[in-house]
């Protein structure tokens, strides 16, 4: 396939999900459907390694017939997606075609394609809903259409297509498929028992790999934890391939819990949570994530906020005026943050400050329309004088600067408005009934998340961020349908 053809492949797809997100007719909605299932497949094939057309086939047969299964479940149980995708977030299977190795979320990509074949017997039958995101479906409509479109100036058609079929297009349809859930009290709580025992469990592989010194999966984590400048200090990722996201899973997991021991009634549901809270907290220490650490702090400080109102604002803002006091009395604070030298400042925050710095260059030079989707790196280099042609030291950190880098000042804005929506579905307003803990926890999740990407990135090729932001727009719905 052409690049040419691929870069048109990438456009219909994002400009298909669309249409999907806000046409208020059903055939507009079936067409973009369809446009969503051209672009993933063209691209798939774009990116599918030559050859090997048997197991591509083989392959196809298989995941259709799945497919099929899974959503007939899904149509006659609709809650059964949700609990089917969040099993399916740490299973990344190692696949080997040809010359090309790769760990894809491929149980979880079944799941998508069924969703989608339950949302199109729907569409063709009497369901009427539209714009399922409420007040997010336009801004995120706007961004994936925008950033869709960027395929076709970049400078990385590959790393632009591995972006839009594996992260941005199926990802953004399951936000729409789960944003169209009924609202059942009964599922939502087998959903949070879901995730505090895969919260529980996987923290607890985590202190396994701590204490048997022994990290699965990941070589350089364990090169780096040979280097460790102290024996205590000793990196894991349980199930998971990085730490950072194994810490950021956790911490969806800790809110969560969170909510429900400063809200929770009776005693005997809040003391086995406190419980499962403990121990998953303990899971996170060992993650050494600097970037969880502190989006468990920001979800913390925003559910104190939310419901000890004033109070919890005095306190908080005594404790950080303190802090804040006792680190500048200490010379090697002063001399890391105000010192002549970056160095320290560099080495403070593990040498992402010049990232940082070096991706707002990139930016600023590309201010219109960016360098397209997936160009950071490319454009990184070749800002920095970087070698090799995916050179390690051009990966992003963070999420805002990268959307301003590939997609120009109108993606920051439209990524802006999105992430506004977002809390305004999870956040406005919230009372003590079951609707309102239930969208804190999914607003505190969307907090913690997007914290996390500002130092880490991988925003939008989490599956827990437009999960949580389909879920908070069924719970908006339903508070409205309430009223």
């Amino acid at each position: 396939m052409s690049a040419e053809l691929a870069r048109l492949f990438g456009a219909t797809g994002a400009l298909g999900l669309a249409l999907l997100l806000v046409s208020g007719s059903r055939q507009g909605r079936v067409a973009g459907l369809a446009a969503w299932g051209v672009g993933m497949a063209g691209l798939a094939i774009y990116l599918a390694p030559s050859g090997h057309h048997r197991v591509y086939a083989a392959a196809a047969v298989v995941g259709a017939l799945v497919a099929g299964v899974l959503a007939f479940g899904f149509v006659r149980r609709p809650w059964l997606l949700p609990i089917a995708a969040l099993a399916c977030v740490p299973a990344r299977i190692p696949v080997s075609v040809g010359e090309t190795e790769a760990n894809l979320l491929l149980p979880l990509y079944g799941v998508v394609a069924a969703a989608a074949l339950a949302l199109a017997w729907e569409l063709f039958g009497d369901d009427v809903r539209t714009r399922e995101l409420g007040l997010a479906a336009l801004p995120l409509a706007a961004l994936v259409a925008w950033t869709g479109l960027s395929l076709l100036w970049t400078d990385d058609l590959r790393q632009g297509a591995i972006s839009l079929v594996f992260f941005w297009l199926p990802f953004g349809l399951l936000a729409v498929s789960l944003a169209r859930l009924p609202w059942r009290r009964r599922w939502l709580a087998v959903l949070y028992a879901q995730l505090a025992v895969m919260g529980a469990a996987i923290a607890l592989i985590g202190v396994y790999q701590y204490t048997a010194r022994d990290v699965f999966w990941n070589p350089k984590v364990i090169v780096d934890n040979a280097y460790a400048p102290s024996g205590w200090f000793y990196r894991v990722n349980s199930v998971f391939y990085d730490p950072s996201i194994y810490g950021r899973f956790l911490v969806v997991a800790i809110l969560a819990s969170l909510v429900l021991v400063l809200h929770g009634r009776p005693l005997r549901v809040v003391l086995p949570v406190t419980g499962v809270l403990a121990a998953t907290w303990l899971g996170l220490l060992p993650s050494f994530s600097q970037s969880s650490f502190l989006a468990l702090i920001v979800g913390t400080v925003i559910a104190a906020a939310v419901w000890w109102r004033k109070r919890a604002l005095v306190a908080l803002g005594v404790t950080a005026a303190v802090l804040v006091v006792v680190g500048a009395s200490a010379p090697q604070v002063r001399h890391t943050f105000v010192g002549k030298s970056k160095s320290g400042l560099e080495r403070a925050t593990g040498g992402r400050s010049k990232l940082v710095s070096n991706g707002v260059k990139v930016a600023l030079d590309h201010p219109a329309a960016g360098v397209g989707i997936g160009g950071f790196k490319h454009a990184y280099a070749e800002k920095t004088g970087l070698k090799g042609r995916e050179p390690k030291a051009a990966a992003s950190h963070n999420t805002p600067i990268t959307v301003a880098a590939e997609t120009g000042v109108l993606g920051l804005g439209l990524l802006a408005w999105l992430v506004g929506s977002a809390a305004a579905l999870a956040f406005r307003p919230l009372r003590l009934t079951f609707n309102g803990r239930a969208r804190l926890v999914f607003g505190l999740g969307l907090a913690a998340i997007v914290v996390h990407s500002c130092f880490y990135n991988a925003l939008f090729e989490d599956p827990m961020f437009w999960a949580l932001l389909g879920l908070a727009a069924a719970g908006a719905r339903a508070r409205e349908e309430a009223l």
